[in-house]
C-alpha cells in the first residue's frame, strides 16, 4: 500500500486514533477538530501510554505492538493501528505525540515526519495516557486538499462514528468538538445500560421505540456466532436507516446484512420510513477476515449467508410479535385553517406565512382537505336548494333520495337501494303471481 493511501480523509485518521485509544484501555477519549480536520486533529486518552523505548519505531511502516507471534495474524482481536495508518499520517501531515506511562515522573513529546522521528524524545509535563496531534493534513497533496476544502464535509462523519463508538463502548467517555467551541457536539458518559447510551447520543424519542433482540447459533461442535442488540419497532419513523454494526467490537459495514434487514422492514413500515438498528456480533476471530479493505471498513465472514439468514428471521419474528398495536401521530385542528378554507376563492387562495407575508396562490386542485368539517368537498355542498331537505334527513339514504327526486320527480319514493326494491316487491306480491327477473 502506498504511503498515505490508508488515510484518505480526515475522518479515517480520527477513526484510527480513536480505535487505538480504545485498544489502549482508555476510559476517556476526547477529540478536537479544526477546519474539518485539515488544520488540526487532536485525540487524547487516559490509556496505558507508550513506552519511551518504543517511540523511535512508533511511526515506522508495518510496526505494531499488538502481535507477539506470526500466528496472531489469524486471530486478530485488536483495532487501531495496522502498521500503516500512523505511518501514513506522518507522510501527509505533521504528527506530534505526547505520552506518559504509569509510574513515570514525566512524559515525553516527539514529532514525526515521513515515518521517522525528527528529534529525540523531550521530557515534558503530561497527564496519564497519550495525546496524538496531526496538523496540516495533506499539506503536500495539493489535489486532495483542494477536494476537501469545505470543512463541513468531513466533520459530520467524524461526529457520526464517534456517536456509534459511544453507543457500543458504554464504559468509555467520549467527547468531540470543534476547536474553539464551548459546547461539544458529542458528549457521552460511561453507563451500565446500552439504552442509556443510545438515549444520550440519539435522544429519548429513539429509545421509546426500541426492542431488544438476541440471536445465537452455538453448539459444542460448531460455534458460529452470537448477536445481541436493539431494533426499532413498527412505530419508529425516520427518513434514513441508522445501522450501528460491531463485529468483535470492530465498527464495520455489511451491505448484505443491511439490505436484508431493510427488506424485512419494508413490509411493515411505510414506504418512506427507515429503521434504527444496533447489533453487536461476536464470532471466533478465525472466522473473520479483517484485511479485505484498506481502511477495515468492511470484513468478510465465514458462513456469512447463514448468519444473515438467521438474523433476518429473528428480526421478522420480533416485528410480527410487536405488530399488534400501532401509534399514529395526530395534530391539533387549526381553527384559522377552517375559516380560510371557507373563504377561499374558486381559482385559488393566498397562503399567509406566520410573519404575515403573502405567498403565491395555490390552485384549488392541488389543495388537500384536512378538516372533516370543511364543507368544500362534501356531497351536500353541491345540492343547491336542497339544504332544508338534507337537514331533515341524514346519512347516505338522504343523499340518494335527493338524487332520485332530481332525476325522476314523479317517482320520488323512499327506496334507497336495489335490496329495498326487491324487499318491497316481495311484500306486495299477491299469491300466484310470477315475477321474471333479468340482469341488465
Amino acid at each position: 500500500i502506498a504511503a498515505g493511501e490508508v488515510i484518505q480523509r480526515p475522518s479515517s485518521a480520527v477513526k484510527e486514533l480513536v480505535e487505538n485509544s480504545i485498544d489502549a484501555g482508555a476510559s476517556t477519549v476526547s477529540v478536537t477538530v479544526k477546519d474539518g480536520g485539515l488544520k488540526l486533529i487532536q485525540v487524547s486518552d487516559d490509556g496505558h501510554g507508550i513506552r519511551c523505548e518504543d517511540l523511535p519505531i512508533l511511526c515506522e511502516r508495518h510496526t505494531t505492538s499488538k502481535l507477539s507471534a506470526y500466528e496472531d495474524l489469524q486471530t486478530i482481536k485488536s483495532m487501531g493501528f495496522r502498521g500503516e495508518a500512523l505511518a501514513s499520517m506522518t507522510y501527509v501531515g505533521h504528527v506530534t505525540v505526547t505520552t506518559i506511562t504509569e509510574g513515570q515522573l514525566h512524559g515525553y513529546r516527539v514529532s514525526y515526519r515521513d515515518g521517522v522521528m525528527e528529534n529525540d524524545p523531550k521530557p515534558c509535563a503530561a497527564v496519564k495516557g497519550t495525546q496524538v496531534m496531526v496538523e496540516n493534513l495533506f499539506y503536500n497533496m495539493v489535489a486532495r486538499r483542494k477536494t476537501l476544502q469545505n470543512s463541513n464535509d468531513d466533520y459530520p462523519k467524524i461526529v457520526d462514528f464517534i456517536s456509534r463508538f459511544a453507543v457500543h463502548h458504554i464504559n468509555v467517555n467520549f467527547s468531540c468538538r470543534k476547536h474553539g467551541a464551548n459546547r461539544a457536539d458529542v458528549h457521552s458518559g460511561s453507563t451500565s445500560s446500552r439504552l442509556d447510551a443510545i438515549r444520550n447520543v440519539y435522544g429519548a424519542s429513539v429509545v421509546r421505540d426500541l426492542m431488544e433482540i438476541q440471536v445465537s447459533d452455538e453448539n459444542a461442535v460448531d460455534e458460529i456466532f452470537k448477536m445481541d442488540g436493539f431494533i426499532s419497532n413498527a412505530n419508529y419513523v425516520a427518513k434514513k436507516t441508522t445501522m450501528i454494526l460491531f463485529i468483535n467490537d470492530r465498527l464495520v459495514d455489511c451491505t448484505s446484512l443491511k439490505r436484508a434487514t431493510e427488506f424485512v422492514y419494508s413490509a411493515i413500515l411505510p414506504q418512506a420510513s427507515k429503521p434504527f438498528i444496533y447489533m453487536s456480533i461476536n464470532l471466533p476471530p478465525e472466522h473473520v477476515d479483517v484485511n479485505i479493505h484498506p481502511t477495515k471498513k468492511e470484513v468478510s465472514l465465514l458462513n456469512q449467508e447463514r448468519i444473515i439468514e438467521k438474523i433476518k428471521d429473528a428480526i421478522e419474528e420480533k416485528l410480527m410479535n410487536c405488530n399488534n398495536t400501532r401509534i399514529f401521530q395526530t395534530q391539533a385542528l387549526n381553527s384559522s385553517a377552517l375559516t380560510q378554507a371557507n373563504t377561499r376563492k374558486d381559482k385559488g387562495t393566498e397562503v399567509s406565512t406566520p410573519t404575515g407575508e403573502k405567498s403565491q396562490k395555490i390552485p384549488v386542485s392541488q389543495m388537500v382537505r384536512t378538516d372533516p368539517r370543511d364543507p368544500s368537498g362534501r356531497l351536500h355542498t353541491y345540492w343547491q336548494g336542497q339544504t332544508s331537505n338534507l337537514e331533515k334527513k341524514s346519512g347516505l339514504v338522504a343523499v340518494r333520495n335527493i338524487v332520485r327526486s332530481r332525476r325522476n320527480p314523479k317517482d320520488a319514493g323512499d327506496l334507497s337501494s336495489r335490496h329495498e326494491l326487491v324487499t318491497e316487491i316481495d311484500y306486495n306480491l299477491h299469491p300466484g303471481e310470477l315475477i321474471l327477473t333479468c340482469d341488465v
